[in-house]
C-alpha cells in the first residue's frame, strides 16, 4: 500500500479554517474541562464511600456523572476528529493548539495556531513545540 501524499497548507488556507477551528477546539477544551471536573467529582464520591467504611453511594449522582462523562468524551472525540478532518493536528488541548504541516524555505515545518489567534503568525520545526514558535517571515 502506497503512502498518501502529505498535504501542506498555506497560511491563507489555514486562516480560512480559523472560524471552524475556533468552534471545534473551543468545544474540545470545554469537553476536556468537563470530563476532568466530572472525573474528580466521581473520584471524590468514591473516596468518601471508602473512608466511611462503605456508606451507600448516591446512585443517581453516580449514574448522572457517568452519563455526563460519556457524553463529554464522545463530543471531545468527535471534535478532535473534525479538526483532524480539516487537516490540523491538535497538540495541546488545554492551550488550544493546532498544527498544520507546511513547507517553509523547502523545509517541512508546522504552522502553529492557538485558540484566540485570528491569524497564522508562527511556525515551529517538526521536532519542536509551542515554546519554540517563531514568527513567520513578514508576520506582524
Amino acid at each position: 500500500m502506497a503512502d498518501e501524499a502529505r498535504r501542506y497548507f498555506t497560511v491563507e488556507e489555514v486562516e480560512r479554517l480559523i472560524p471552524a477551528l475556533e468552534g471545534a477546539m473551543g468545544r474540545v477544551m470545554a469537553c476536556h474541562s468537563e470530563t476532568a471536573r466530572v472525573r474528580a467529582a466521581l473520584q471524590e464520591a468514591q473516596r468518601k464511600v471508602m473512608l466511611s467504611g462503605g456508606a451507600r453511594l448516591d446512585q443517581e449522582f453516580w449514574r448522572s456523572g457517568k452519563a455526563r462523562l460519556a457524553a463529554a468524551s464522545v463530543e471531545l472525540q468527535e471534535k478532535i476528529a473534525e479538526i483532524l478532518g480539516l487537516g490540523g493536528v491538535p497538540k495541546d488541548i488545554e492551550l488550544g493548539l493546532v498544527d498544520f504541516p507546511t513547507l517553509l524555505d523547502a523545509r517541512e515545518v508546522n504552522l502553529c495556531w492557538r485558540v484566540g489567534e485570528q491569524r497564522i503568525r508562527f511556525w515551529h520545526g517538526l521536532d519542536e513545540g509551542y515554546a519554540a514558535r517563531k514568527p513567520l517571515p513578514g508576520a506582524s
